[in-house]
């Protein structure tokens, strides 16, 4: 294989971008100039092997009606043994376009309106949406910062589910916008919590691909058959290859009785239909995507090394969080000491780029922003400069 060049720039302007193109509408920005840090979507061109297979389907010409053939199954399924020691069952897989939608779906389908559904804080944005925009309330268990790493309250989660009874929680592995990968031991006294007091666990594993080199991922479905009554686990092909416009996702569910309402639920919004594209691109991506990972991983671990050192000169208030995964920079600006709109105002008038700001991830991010890594270094050089005006 031809090694991919991840410095390239990739112009991705008047592409339909929301990234790059909408910026503006979906950050209120009056500004033009500034640099997208923001969506969770890398800059760089997806593999070879997956364009290749996008062509030889476009040519074909014909996007009728499709399903998911065995090819698609034997590829996540092969991929998540090989990659991750993971034996998966083809009968867990049920599909849908996006982890969000999924999560929304079983959000309906698992609680009552009023419910509350547990998160970690900082925690996604798209999970407070979800919740409350289907009449749930968002449950809190604030994560704890250890010198510079994040951890679980377990003392707090066993009040929380105490007192308020949820009949969910949805887990983030590996934790966006932290980038923490949950061990074992973690995961196994979580689950134990949430069985004890009759919660499912819905576990959102999309960046699970994504993982720096010491680092470990761990999925529930690792810990064994004991819990698979209590877990639901998305996955998806889209973050670790680049293809979030091409929907597909897979919801595993190891209990049939859960697996069989999930399904009736997708068909009852009429989501029994698959996209073509979709399908082709992931299958491709499982079956010979592998080496390109592997050098795209050594270049994201080099840009997040580059990136604290070059923070650490440049501008030594801005404190980088431990992570293990993700290609997120989860950066504590509390050091300036302004308050979220003066942060951002700095962000955008003196910095020049435009990040996640911390307060879109709940009450624990404010006085944070979220830096996207996933881009050549050229962006990186522009961000760090930019931060570095913040104190001249």
């Amino acid at each position: 294989m031809k090694q991919p060049d991840f410095n390239q720039v990739v112009d991705r302007h008047h592409t339909s971008s929301v990234k790059w193109d909408f910026m503006g509408h979906y950050l209120q920005l009056n500004e033009t100039d500034l640099l997208p840090m923001w969506v969770s979507d890398f800059d760089f061109p997806c593999p070879p092997a997956v364009q290749q297979a996008l062509h030889a389907r476009v040519d074909h010409g014909v996007f009728g009606y499709s399903e998911r053939d065995e090819d698609y199954y034997r590829a996540a399924i092969e991929w998540f043994d090989q990659r991750h020691q993971l034996p998966l069952q083809r009968q867990w897989f049920t599909s849908i376009e996006g982890v969000v939608p999924g999560i929304a779906l079983l959000i309906q389908m698992l609680s009552q309106p009023g419910d509350g559904v547990v998160v970690q804080g900082p925690y996604y944005g798209s999970f407070k949406k979800v919740i409350t925009l289907n009449g749930r309330r968002v449950l809190e268990n604030p994560l704890q910062e250890r010198e510079g790493e994040y951890h679980f309250d377990f003392t707090q989660l066993a009040e929380l589910l105490q007192r308020e009874k949820p009949p969910l929680l949805v887990l983030c592995n590996p934790h966006n916008p932290t980038g923490r990968c949950w061990t074992q031991q973690e995961l196994t006294q979580l689950l134990t919590l949430c069985q004890q007091h009759g919660v499912t666990v819905i576990s959102d594993e999309i960046w699970a691909d994504l993982i720096l080199p010491e680092a470990r991922f761990t999925s529930v479905l690792h810990l064994g058959s004991q819990w698979h009554d209590r877990v639901i686990v998305a996955t998806s092909a889209s973050k670790t290859f680049g293809l979030s416009s091409l929907r597909i996702s897979n919801f595993l569910i190891p209990n049939a009785a859960l697996r069989e309402q999930f399904v009736e639920r997708l068909n009852a919004h009429g989501l029994d239909v698959f996209n073509a594209l979709a399908m082709t691109a992931a299958t491709a991506a499982y079956q010979q995507g592998g080496p390109w990972l592997d050098a795209l991983l050594a270049y994201l671990a080099e840009n997040r090394r580059w990136f604290a050192q070059a923070l650490e000169q440049a501008a030594p208030w801005c404190r980088m969080m431990s992570a293990q995964g993700t290609y997120l920079a989860w950066l504590d600006c509390r050091a300036l000491g302004l308050d979220d709109e003066a942060l951002q105002l700095a962000m955008r008038q003196q910095a020049k780029i435009a990040p996640s700001m911390g307060y879109g991830f709940g009450e624990q991010g404010e006085g944070f922003i979220r830096i996207n890594l996933g881009c050549p270094r050229a962006y990186l050089e522009i961000a760090v400069a930019g931060l570095a005006k913040l104190t001249d």
